[in-house]
């Protein structure tokens, strides 16, 4: 089984270092190879996504990803920003699907900044379509505007469109999930004022019917951004578009007491996933060994349980985190009161002693 280990920018090297320890230490024959991406690719290349690292990944059983972006980069035509390099990664292998549990252990309660009764036990999975929705439609621009409240002026314009089969693949996605979990959906969109999410809720209502065990309910982004905080033990899945999957789902992230905790997958249609944390490339902390490698080491178990078959070997190392967690040992961003604070190496290998 091949792995494309595309570690990027910022902290990303640190924290991808510690989880490719904990999968070489599971004794399997993993043949790990590794390529520049983002900013990294900028600087190697010329271009933060090399075509011998799509062409690798292209290759690939799966990816481990780490992070991309710098402030440095700010300056760069769009089209050569680190960013770039993972839009292009979920268009050219048809990543739509991306899975963000969100899940706040036991030991990690006093780190939210809810109170304990409303986020103990807390286990939520957000479904984001990847490929469509504003960041990939057109027309777009900036341009000089010939209608509108100001004509004349420099304005920039987006496009949010979805197709009926890009809902319904996400939809069939949500629905499966679901049905392994507590067999609930809420569909969130803006059908009140956008023609896309009317759209998006009509197929959604449509799909649920090949579902008769999941039970569907649909939700304003405003109003789910609101119950997050408020009742977030109300969700199982919550399934819904590129631009608000992005935004609920770093709001969901710090329901679990750091961003440093949650791990993703974003997958084809043949579960082919590309696996990273859900933060970014924190280029502030970046080489000073404090950022929380957890989030990329759960990535890698997704990886086990998505796209390599290992479930196994995945339940091995959740375990091993959460034991760690029980053992006190706290990066910054999740430190409380009588913990230890340990750094990015000194986590990893706690991991790799408790697996």
């Amino acid at each position: 089984m091949k792995i494309a280990v595309l570690p990027g920018d910022g902290i990303g090297p640190e924290i991808v270092t510690e989880a490719v320890k904990v999968l070489n230490a599971l004794g399997e024959s993993f043949e790990m190879e590794t390529a520049p991406v983002g900013g990294a690719g900028y600087e190697a290349k010329g271009h933060p996504l090399p075509e011998d690292t799509l062409k690798l990944a292209k290759e690939a059983d799966a990816i481990l990803f780490g992070s991309v972006g710098d402030w440095k980069y700010d300056t760069l035509a769009r089209e050569l920003r680190p960013e770039q390099a993972i839009l292009g990664l979920r268009k050219h292998l048809s990543l739509f699907a991306n899975l963000r549990p969100a899940i706040c252990y036991p030991e990690l309660t006093e780190a939210s900044s809810l109170k304990p009764e409303i986020i103990a036990g807390l286990n939520i999975l957000i479904v984001r379509e990847l490929n469509g929705d504003i960041y990939f439609g057109t027309p777009k621009g900036i341009r000089t505007a010939t209608d509108g409240l100001f004509p004349g002026t420099r304005e920039g314009f987006d496009t949010m469109r979805y197709s009926e089969p890009e809902v319904e693949r996400i939809a069939h996605v949500a629905f499966q999930a679901a049905q392994k979990r507590h067999k609930r959906v809420c569909s969130v969109d803006k059908s009140n004022v956008l023609e896309t999410s009317q759209l998006w809720r009509e197929v959604m209502t449509r799909i649920a019917k090949e579902y008769p065990d999941v039970e569907l309910s649909h939700m304003y982004v405003d109003n789910a951004a609101m119950q997050l905080v408020k009742a977030p033990k109300a969700f199982d899945v919550v399934v819904t578009g590129n631009l608000f999957g992005d935004i609920l789902s770093d709001e969901a992230s710090m329901l679990t007491g750091s961003i440093g905790m949650l791990p993703s997958a974003s997958l084809d249609k043949d579960n082919k996933g590309l696996y990273e944390p859900s933060h970014g490339s924190a280029p502030d902390i970046a080489g000073k060994g404090i950022a929380n490698p957890l989030a990329t080491i759960l990535s890698a178990a997704m990886m086990l349980r998505y796209s390599l078959g290992k479930a196994e070997q995945a339940n091995r190392i959740e375990a091993a985190v959460q034991k760690v967690l029980a053992q006190g040992y706290r990066t910054g961003d999740i430190k409380t009161a009588g913990c230890q604070l340990v750094g990015t190496k000194e986590m990893g290998e706690a991991v790799l002693k408790a697996l």
